[in-house]
């Protein structure tokens, strides 16, 4: 699994031809709070279905509030044979810090 900072993101992003699914794995609530435009939402405990959901050669950047969460999600991705997983380092509060400083951070 690779490691993004939230610039090495911001720059991907703005680069690539193909966008990657921003997979976001906090709660709705966090969700409410603060997202990067763009992401989709499937809470922790739902990565689980995107296995037979989402194309396993599909780059994934897992998105969570300080990194933990999703690195826990991108590593049982990696495990059930998804290959391009990238985890944003710092998660939602980095990014907010960083990148977007529009966003709230909690």
């Amino acid at each position: 699994m690779r490691q993004f900072t939230p610039a090495q993101l911001d720059a991907y992003l703005r680069e690539t031809p193909t966008p990657p699914l921003l997979l976001d794995v906090r709660e709705p609530w966090e969700y409410e709070i603060a997202h990067i435009e763009g992401s989709t939402l499937v809470p922790l405990r739902q990565v689980p279905e995107l296995v037979n959901r989402e194309d396993p050669e599909r780059e994934i950047v897992v998105i969570c509030h300080h990194g933990i969460r999703s690195h826990h999600a991108g590593l049982f991705l990696e495990h059930h044979g998804f290959r391009r997983i990238i985890n944003l380092a710092g998660g939602i509060d980095a990014w907010a810090r960083q990148v977007d400083t529009d966003l709230p951070v909690y």
